[in-house]
């Protein structure tokens, strides 16, 4: 773990934030006390309503020809 006081802090954030997202905690001083420090976060992930999910897939009409078919005449009729 990195200790910096706030004035090296200011001058030098860009990197201290570097070092917070590659794994390393960065303590912040003012006139010697900790008040602050960087570290790194771990994104929250939601987890997927199975059910509502396929609801919804189920409720959309078919399509009569596949994506592929669609793109290619897209391409071929240079409508993109």
């Amino acid at each position: 773990m990195q200790t910096v006081n706030l004035v090296e802090a200011k001058a030098h954030l860009s990197r201290l934030v570097d070092l917070a997202k590659d794994g390393e905690s960065v303590r912040i001083l003012r006139r010697g006390k900790v008040v602050a420090q960087l570290v790194k976060v771990e994104p929250v992930r939601k987890r997927i309503a199975v059910s509502a999910l396929r609801s919804l897939t189920d409720a959309m009409t078919l399509q009569k020809e596949s994506a592929a078919d669609v793109i290619r005449e897209m391409r071929d009729e240079a409508r993109y």
